[in-house]
């Protein structure tokens, strides 16, 4: 066990030669297994309490002398009850304190009071010890270590940042304000309001309170500043499968390679909970992880990364290319590659569009599957992310709803997922249905659902509604016209462009543009923003 991953036992005298004595015992007895921290001072200790609780620390026993300057070992221990109420509490007394001790167990919930000296310690100290620790352990359940993050379940805010943490593969524990006390109890420490919620609290105790996904980026270790010294053989814009694929092979040909991604890496596959028809994985992969591979992969390589970053135009200035970011900076590249995928089409229904991020979501099944534990969820889309979705989240909802626009789900979706769907009790598979409302306070709590045969409407409880229904290219970024694209907004590349009549007004090169290259030479596009 890690030193700083053992639980604490925690002792308090102002009497330095008693404390180095008890410090010295409860060593040579517990180190293996616990942390000792002791302080002369009962104020600072109680300030040093607080820090420990932020951090996740865990204190397993208290041990507290009873006379001391600042405040009355009784005093210390109740104080200190109200951070670590789990601890267990003892008092170091001498024998005309015996009275207060004996007082102190109810008022304090003492659970045992020593009397000094406790000289052998074989016979007096530790067998009390080891039976209040061995009665702590039974119950002890290690606090969750890492980010956490506190809010309100139905708020926007926090669906952003449970929603970005996970989509960047950083561990984080949700803790809501209004079903978990726990969360509750760490705002109560520092006195934060409700007000300024979502917070999130790093390991090393540090509060974010409301922060932008910017903010947060840098506290978590990414960089979604530039160097704009740089000059880069090739950016890639868009880390989704291909994005990342691209800075494979860019790092592993030594070319100096930037990789830039406006939310968090692996695209839309990297929010599926399983992929079973990705090639060179016959038992499948979640899109968490093979995005965490292709991560590992590409920073073993050496290229740069930018996140959550996003390019708003790309400029052309001679054999270079000048690309201006969303903060406003710029960066020269000789070579780019527009990977930026599709994105999910938005649901045109009433009252969906106000309820987007509290109880409405598009993809993100991953990252709010445990708030619908028993509740009956409806997905909309017959496409392998939503017949993914819907496998996955069968295992925290009462009961999966899939509607579709079409008779079945033969048409839209792999066999392989379909067989799997038919196999799970708890999804339902409901053809020729739509949503028209999304109706609730706060929060979505039921749906109108029109039978699209016979047009009846049938209002419907829901805890949460999941869209796939389709996707557009993600190149509205592409203001300036200088990048052609078909009626529908994918880009066009390779011989396809000789087809547009605005190509040769474009295009003043000697040869015919490579299979990837956009209508400017040296920007490539590659993915499914590709024609």
């Amino acid at each position: 066990m890690a030193e700083n991953r053992k639980p604490i036992i925690f002792s308090v005298d102002d009497d330095s030669q008693v404390l180095s004595s008890l410090k010295r015992d409860l060593r040579s007895a517990y180190r293996k297994e616990y942390r000792i921290i002791s302080s002369i001072s009962a104020k600072e200790s109680l300030e040093a309490l607080v820090e420990l609780k932020k951090k996740g620390e865990n204190v397993a026993l208290f041990l507290s002398d009873q006379r001391m300057p600042e405040m009355l070992g009784v005093e210390f221990l109740e104080s200190a009850k109200k951070i670590f109420p789990e601890a267990k509490r003892v008092l170091l007394t001498a024998y005309s304190d015996t009275d207060a001790a004996i007082k102190a167990i109810n008022d304090v919930q003492l659970d045992y009071y020593l009397m000094k000296p406790w000289d052998p310690p074989q016979e007096k100290l530790y067998p009390i010890i080891n039976e209040l620790l061995d009665e702590w352990q039974a119950s002890y359940q290690p606090v969750f270590r890492g980010i956490k993050v506190i809010g309100f379940q139905y708020s926007p805010k926090s669906h952003d940042i449970k929603d970005f943490l996970g989509g960047n593969l950083i561990p984080y524990q949700w803790l809501d304000i209004e079903m978990n006390p726990q969360g509750k109890e760490l705002l109560d420490l520092d006195g934060i309001p409700n007000k300024n919620l979502p917070v999130v609290i790093m390991e090393d105790g540090q509060y974010l309170q409301d922060p932008s996904i910017q903010e947060l980026a840098k506290q978590v270790g990414l960089t979604p500043e530039a160097q704009t010294e740089e000059l880069y053989d090739v950016v890639i814009i868009g880390a989704g499968p291909a994005g990342l694929a691209a800075a494979v092979y860019g790092g592993s040909e030594g070319l100096k390679t930037l990789l830039i991604e406006k939310r968090a890496p692996g695209g839309q596959a990297g929010t599926s909970s399983r992929i079973e028809n990705y090639l060179g994985f016959p038992k499948g992969l979640s899109g968490s992880e093979l995005t965490r591979r292709a991560v590992a992969q590409a920073t073993r390589f050496g290229i740069d990364m930018l996140s959550p970053q996003e390019v708003t135009n790309i400029t052309i200035e001679g054999a270079y290319k000048r690309i201006t970011l969303g903060d406003g900076s710029q960066l020269m590249t000789r070579a780019v590659v527009i990977t930026t995928g599709v994105d999910y089409r938005k649901m045109p229904a009433e009252g969906v569009e106000g309820f987007t991020g509290a109880g409405v979501y598009y993809g993100a099944a991953t990252s709010e599957a445990a708030a619908v534990r028993g509740q009956e969820v409806y997905i909309v889309g017959g496409g392998n992310s939503a017949g993914q979705g819907a496998v996955y989240l069968s295992q925290f909802a009462k009961k999966v709803h899939i509607l579709i626009r079409k008779p079945d789900l033969t048409a839209s979706m792999s066999s392989y997922l379909i067989d799997q769907i038919d196999a799970i009790d708890k999804i339902e598979v409901h053809g020729r249905r739509q949503v028209i409302k999304a109706c609730g306070g706060e929060h979505l709590e039921s749906l109108i659902i029109q039978d699209m045969e016979n047009q009846t409407e049938k209002e419907v409880k829901a805890g949460a509604l999941f869209i796939f229904i389709g996707a557009r290219p993600v190149t509205n970024w592409l203001v300036n016209g200088n990048i052609l694209t078909n009626p529908k907004g994918y880009i066009e590349t390779g011989k396809e462009l000789m087809r547009y009549g605005d190509f040769k007004k474009i295009w003043k090169q000697n040869r015919e543009p490579y299979l990837l290259e956009t209508c400017q030479p040296g920007i490539f596009a590659a993915g499914d923003v590709r024609a």
